[in-house]
């Protein structure tokens, strides 16, 4: 898999929880150890695709 084509997914992926965390913010029995969790990976996410696109 190329470069681009790693970021492209990982853009996808970062985008995905993020409909996610905003969905289960808006939900009223919403788990806030699982928003947490979203949140975390999301910034991780991001995190990685800074790295990768400095490369």
């Amino acid at each position: 898999m190329s470069l681009g084509s790693h970021l492209n997914e990982l853009r996808k992926k970062h985008q995905t929880l993020s409909d996610r965390v905003e969905a289960a913010q808006r939900s009223p029995s919403a788990d806030e150890l699982q928003i947490t969790e979203l949140k975390k990976q999301k910034l991780r996410l991001k995190e990685e695709i800074s790295r990768l696109s400095a490369q």
